[in-house]
C-alpha cells in the first residue's frame, strides 16, 4: 500500500482528494530529497567518525596535548609520551637540579627514541641514572667515542642503554635504546650550577626549549687545474654537528603542545627573603619560614616551550654584598666567592662621552613579540644617549643595513631617524650574524681617547655557527665592549654569556615587553657607570689554582665570582682593583667561609670554560687544551665536549631478530616565535640558496643567503599524511545520482497532478 492509499482510504481522514494528491508528492519528493542528502553525508563519515588505533598514524594537528609524536615512514605516530620533570633545590650560593624524563612507548614496535634538550650553559652534567621496571642502572663517565661505541653495542645486543651528550655548553641529546612495546623508561639526570646575582635580585633559569638555529651553508672553494673544466674543491662548514643540533619542530597553528613539563623550586636562600617571583609562569609559593620558599607551578606542567625564571630579594633593603663559601673533597678546598663592589662616583668629573653601535637582529626567528622586545629595547636605548654621546645602527638578517656611513652626534634629527629606522623594520630572513658583528667592531675612530666604546647587541642567538662568532670577536674587538642583549622565551644564553665574556661587557636578557624598562634601566646603569677593572686576586697563604684565571672587569652592581681549589683553607684572599679612577680593595678571611655543596664540580665547569675559551682565543693550541678539558672531566666526572654518560642495563630485552626503529622527538616552537617568519610562509621544499648583496659598512659582502629553513626541519606540508583512502568519490556520486532521480520524479509527479 502506498502513503497515497493510506490517506484515501483512512476512514478518520477528512481530507479533499486535491488536498490529499499534494500531501503524497510532497513527502514523496522530501523522501527523496533526505536519501540524496544522506548518501552525500554517509559518504564522508569513515573520515569524520572512524575511531584511530592506537598504533593508527597520525596527522600532526590531531595530537592531543602532551603528546610526543614518533616519526615513521609513513608519517607521524601518537606513540609514546614525553614527561619531563625539573626538581631544583638551591642552597645559598648553588643550585642543584634533577632533570627527570619519561620515555612511554606505546607502539608495537621497538623504538630508539633521541631527544634534544637545553640545559644552562654554566651547569655541571655529572649524573645519569636510567629506571628500567625496578631496576636502577647508574651511568659512567666515558670519552665521548667510548661511550657511543658501549651504547651502540648495547642497541646491537637489544640491551637498554641511555646516552647523554653535549653538542654545545647548553645543548644535550639524550639516546634511549631498546624501549619496548608498551614499555616505560625513565632517564634521570643531575647537574650543578651556580646562583645568578644582580644588585639586590638573586636569580635562576632553567632553559626548556632548544630554538630552530639558523645554520650557515657549507663553503666550497674549488679551483680549475684543467682545460675540461675539472678541479678540486675544498668544503668549510662553519656548523659541522648541524644534524646533532637540528630537530623537528611542531607548528603551533597545527599541533597541541608536547613534552609537558613540570618545575618545582625549594629554595634556601641562607638569610630573610623578601619578594619572590616567577617571572613567565604562574606559580603557588609556600613559606615554610622566612629563609625558605618551596616555588611551583600553579597549574601543573606547562609545555616545554618557553624559559623558566625564578627571581628572589633579600627581605632587608641590600642584598649582601660578600658571600665566601668552602667544601673540601679528597685531599682538597674548593672555594667560591661572591663579592660586589661598591657603586663609587667618579670624583669631581664627569664620565667619558661614549660611542654606541646598536644591532639588532631582524631575522626570521626574531617574528612574533621578539621583535616588538627587540625594537622597543633599541628605541627606549636611544633615549637615553647623551648630547656628547655618538652612535650607529645595524640591522641584520640574511642582510645587512648600516644607518650612517659613520658614527654621528646624538642629536634630535639623527635620534629621530634612528627611531624611525628601528620602527619600520620587520623580521625576516636567515641570521647571518658574522658580518653585523664584524661592522660593529669595525673601530674608524680607534685612536679617539675621549669616548668609550661600547656595542649593544640585541638578537635571540639563534645561530649555530657560535664558534665563528667568537673567534671574530676575539680576533677584532679592539677596546670595544660588547653588551649582548637577549631577546625572546628562549635566547641562546650560551652565545650571549661568552660573547659578553669575550667581549669584556655583559649579557641581559629581556623575555617579555613589560621587561623592557627594568631591565634597559639596569644595562644603561652599567653602560653609564665606571666599571670596576684591574681585578686580581692574592691568597696570603694557600696555593690557590683561581678561576677565571684573569678576573674580568665588573659593572654597576654585578658580583664578581670566583672559584679556587687550594691545597689548604687557611689565611686570607684579597681582591682589588679600581672603580672608575679610585682604588678598591677588601680581604676575606677564609676561615669565616660558610660550608657550601657542589663546589668542587663548579670549580672544574669554569676551569673547562677557560680552557675553551683559551682555545678560541689561540693562548692555548687545541691539543693542551683538549687535554686539559679531558683530564678534568674524567676527574671530576663531568659531561663535557670530549666526555659522555652512559648507562646499559645488563639484561637484554628485545628478542633477537626483532628490528629496532629510530625515532627523533619534535619540539615546540618557542612562546612568542612566528612559525612562518622561521620555517616560510608556504609549505615546500628547500630551493636552492641565492646569493644578496649586504652593505657592512666599509665595503660590499658577498653572502650566501640560504632561502630555506635555518634548519633541517620540513614545514607542515612536507609531512606525510595518513593513508585514509575510501570510497567517498563513489558515495558521492551515488548520494548526487539519488538526488537528481528524487528531483526528475518530482516534477514528473507534479506534471501528472496537473493532468488530474
Amino acid at each position: 500500500m502506498t502513503i497515497y492509499d493510506a490517506c484515501e482510504s483512512g476512514p478518520q481522514l477528512r481530507l479533499s482528494r486535491r488536498m490529499r494528491i499534494v500531501l503524497f508528492f510532497l513527502v514523496e519528493g522530501v523522501a527523496a530529497l533526505v536519501i540524496g542528502f544522506a548518501a552525500l553525508f554517509v559518504s564522508f563519515d569513515p573520515v569524520w567518525s572512524a575511531e584511530l588505533p592506537q598504533q593508527a598514524v597520525l596527522r600532526p594537528s590531531e595530537a592531543r596535548s602532551g603528546s610526543l609524536l614518533f616519526k615513521t615512514d609513513d608519517g607521524y605516530a601518537d606513540a609514546t609520551r614525553l614527561g619531563i620533570d625539573v626538581d631544583l633545590t638551591v642552597s645559598g650560593p648553588t643550585v642543584r637540579a634533577r632533570v627527570t624524563q619519561i620515555f612511554r612507548n606505546s607502539t608495537k614496535d621497538w623504538v630508539e627514541a633521541t631527544y634534544v634538550y637545553p640545559l644552562p650553559a654554566g651547569g655541571a652534567v655529572d649524573t645519569l641514572k636510567m629506571v628500567v621496571g625496578d631496576r636502577i642502572v647508574v651511568g659512567d663517565i666515558k670519552e665521548r667515542q667510548q661511550a657511543r661505541a658501549i651504547y651502540e653495542q648495547a642497541k646491537q645486543n637489544g640491551q637498554k642503554a641511555a646516552l647523554t651528550e653535549q653538542e654545545r655548553p647548553n645543548i644535550f641529546t639524550n639516546s634511549v635504546a631498546n624501549i619496548g612495546p608498551g614499555e616505560t623508561v625513565l632517564v634521570q639526570i643531575e647537574y650543578q650550577e651556580p646562583v645568578q646575582q644582580n644588585g639586590n635580585e638573586f636569580s635562576l633559569r632553567v632553559p626548556m626549549v632548544v630554538g630552530p638555529r639558523y645554520n650557515p651553508r657549507p663553503v666550497v672553494q674549488s679551483v680549475d687545474l684543467r682545460a675540461d673544466g675539472s678541479g678540486w674543491g675544498a668544503t668549510t662548514d662553519p656548523v659541522p654537528d648541524r644534524d646533532r643540533i637540528t630537530s623537528e619542530v611542531l607548528d603551533p597553528a597545527t599541533n597541541a603542545p608536547v613534552n609537558p613539563t613540570n618545575i618545582t623550586v625549594h629554595l634556601n636562600a641562607g638569610f630573610a627573603l623578601g619578594e619572590v617571583k616567577s617571572h613567565f609562569h604562574q606559580v603557588r609559593i609556600e613559606s615554610p619560614d622566612s629563609t625558605t620558599r618551596i616555588v611551583k607551578l600553579a597549574e601543573g606542567p606547562v609545555p616545554a616551550d618557553r624559559d623558566f625564571e625564578l627571581t628572589w630579594k633579600p627581605a632587608a633593603e641590600k642584598a649582601p654584598s660578600v658571600g665566601l663559601f668552602r667544601e673540601h673533597v679528597g685531599n682538597s678546598d674548593y672555594l667560591l666567592a661572591f663579592v660586589t663592589p661598591p657603586s663609587v662616583e667618579q670624583a669631581q668629573q664627569k664620565p667619558l662621552p661614549r660611542e654606541v653601535i646598536f644591532v639588532i637582529d631582524n631575522s626570521g626567528s626574531m617574528g612574533g613579540t621578539s621583535i616588538i622586545q627587540a625594537k622597543a629595547s633599541l628605541i627606549y636605548a636611544l633615549g637615553r644617549l647623551q648630547p656628547t654621546d655618538r652612535f650607529n645602527v645595524i640591522r641584520f638578517d640574511d642582510t645587512m643595513d648600516t644607518l650612517f656611513p659613520a658614527p654621528v652626534a646624538a642629536n634630535s634629527a639623527n635620534i629621530g631617524n634612528a627611531t624611525s629606522f628601528v620602527s619600520a623594520l620587520q623580521a625576516r630572513g636567515g641570521t647571518e650574524m658574522l658580518p653585523a658583528m664584524r661592522a660593529a667592531l669595525s673601530d674608524t675612530n680607534h685612536d679617539d681617547a675621549d669616548h668609550v666604546r661600547q656595542i649593544v647587541f640585541l638578537t635571540d642567538g639563534a645561530i649555530g655557527n657560535e664558534q665563528q662568532l667568537f673567534e671574530t670577536i676575539s680576533a677584532l674587538r679592539g677596546r670595544s665592549r660588547i653588551f649582548m642583549v637577549g631577546i625572546g622565551s628562549a635566547p641562546n644564553t650560551y652565545l650571549m654569556t661568552r660573547a659578553a665574556e669575550l667581549g669584556r661587557g655583559t649579557f641581559t636578557h629581556i623575555g617579555s615587553v613589560e621587561q623592557v624598562d627594568e631591565r634597559m634601566r639596569d644595562l644603561f646603569a652599567k653602560l653609564e657607570n665606571p666599571a670596576v677593572t684591574n681585578l686580581a686576586a692574592k691568597f696570603s697563604d694557600a696555593t690557590a689554582d683561581l678561576t677565571p684565571s684573569a678576573l674580568p672587569d665588573v659593572y654597576r652592581d654585578e658580583p664578581l665570582v670566583l672559584a679556587a681549589k687550594l691545597d689548604k683553607l687557611a689565611g686570607s684572599v684579597e681582591i682589588r682593583g679600581r672603580i672608575g679612577d679610585r682604588p678598591w680593595s677588601v680581604t676575606l678571611p677564609l676561615a669565616n667561609a660558610a660550608e657550601g655543596k657542589g663546589l668542587s664540580k663548579l670549580w672544574a665547569r669554569r676551569k673547562i670554560a677557560d680552557a675553551e675559551v683559551a682555545r678560541t682565543t689561540r693562548q692555548a693550541n687545541p691539543e693542551d687544551a683538549d687535554k686539559t678539558i679531558l683530564a678534568l672531566a674524567l676527574e671530576h666526572q663531568l659531561v663535557t665536549r670530549l666526555t659522555s654518560l652512559v648507562a646499559v642495563d645488563k639484561t637484554p630485552s628485545r628478542p633477537e631478530g626483532e628490528p629496532l626503529k629510530l625515532s627523533e622527538l619534535p619540539l615546540n616552537l618557542p612562546a612568542g616565535w612566528d612559525f612562518a617568519k622561521v620555517f616560510g610562509e608556504r609549505p615546500r621544499l628547500p630551493a636552492a640558496p641565492t646569493e644578496r648583496r649586504a652593505n657592512a659598512g666599509d665595503g660590499k659582502v658577498q653572502l650566501a643567503a640560504l632561502k630555506r629553513s635555518p634548519v633541517a626541519t620540513p614545514g607542515p606540508g612536507t609531512i606525510q599524511l595518513p593513508k585514509t583512502a575510501t570510497d567517498a568519490e563513489l558515495k558521492m556520486i551515488a548520494g548526487v545520482i539519488l538526488l537528481t532521480v528524487s528531483l526528475l520524479l518530482l516534477v514528473f509527479n507534479r506534471r501528472q497532478t496537473s493532468s488530474h
